[in-house]
């Protein structure tokens, strides 16, 4: 039985890291959240300590492992901003790292991450679930066998509604989120290259603090994208069923259905991890340097438009 740390525990994606490490039949030993409305860890472990300061939280994996029992992993839910300090920690401390997106906020944390790894000993895993969703998958291994002289058209579409309170956290300052791109889209993009290829071109269309939108070109799709958190960009149709989400992906001009299995990616990704099958640093540059790139890009208005951007943008 494997020992788990984890940091963020308060947050949002929190108990799908609990429901995996409880599901795939481990125990978790600590946790740390300057915020202490946990009562979700009686659900799953009532035994494990928790510290609402980092400094005892610290003190407290210190002593496990000079005991013996440190922890093998520490799991990091924590605010964007926060992941590159806390993979470190997790390195230092003598265990891996098991990191939700985004994995850093800039593509060099990448380089500097991976000294860490040479000294340490130790390795950097990463939540990159759709890379495990069976419709993803299939999409993949249909691209690999298709003509590579034609790309795909494809258009990405994701809106998943906040309240008032998204721009007061840190998920709305966007020197702590990276903004929406980054916030709620990474994965996307990370899902894009890995089904594309690499990617070769990247417009900015619509930038604000709710919604963002452009087009990427890929080895092998052109690919319109939009991402928003208001509740009036999910279409009417949609809306009047009581809906708050609204996720599409075409190619080709045929849905890819993936709403489905959706929720329960964690677990699967920390099979995947614990079997030696875990994804790395390496792969997330791509996304990284994609979500950075949006987030520096001047507005352009070439490049292939989603047909979203008009009726976001009135």
């Amino acid at each position: 039985m494997k020992r788990f740390a984890l940091i963020g525990a308060a947050g949002y994606i929190a108990p799908r890291h609990m429901v995996a490490i409880h599901q795939t039949g481990h125990d978790l030993v600590a946790a740390l959240d300057p915020n202490d409305s946990v009562g979700i860890i009686d659900s799953h472990f009532p035994e494990a300590d928790f510290f609402t300061e980092f400094e005892r939280f610290d003190r407290h994996i210190d002593k496990l492992r000079r005991s013996g029992k440190g922890v093998d992993y520490v799991a990091i839910a924590s605010p964007n901003y926060l992941h590159d300090s806390h993979m470190r920690f997790a390195l230092r401390s003598g265990a891996d790292a098991i990191c939700e997106k985004p994995l850093v906020l800039n593509p060099w944390n990448i380089d500097s991450l991976q000294e860490i790894e040479a000294e340490t000993g130790r390795t950097v895993n990463t939540i990159l679930q759709l890379r495990l969703h069976p419709s993803i998958v299939a999409l993949r291994d249909q691209v690999q066998v298709s003509d590579r002289s034609q790309k795909y058209d494809v258009d990405l579409t994701y809106i998943t509604s906040r309240g008032h309170w998204y721009l007061q956290s840190w998920k709305g300052n966007e020197h702590k989120s990276g903004g929406i791109a980054t916030n709620i889209g990474v994965h996307f993009f990370d899902m894009l290259s890995f089904i594309f290829g690499g990617r070769q071109e990247a417009v900015v269309h619509l930038s604000t603090p709710t919604k963002a939108a452009g087009y990427l070109e890929y080895a092998h799709a052109r690919v319109r994208w939009f991402l928003s958190i208001d509740i009036n960009d999910v279409p009417q149709a949609e809306r009047a069923k009581g809906k708050r989400t609204f996720r599409a992906i075409t190619a080709n001009g045929e849905n890819i259905e993936f709403s489905d299995g959706f929720t329960d990616l964690h677990t699967r990704s920390y099979e995947e991890i614990l079997a030696g099958r875990g994804f790395g640093l390496e792969e997330n540059r791509v996304a990284i340097e994609t979500v950075a790139h949006i987030r520096r890009a001047a507005i352009a208005t070439h490049g292939e438009i989603h047909p979203f951007v008009t009726r976001a943008s009135s």
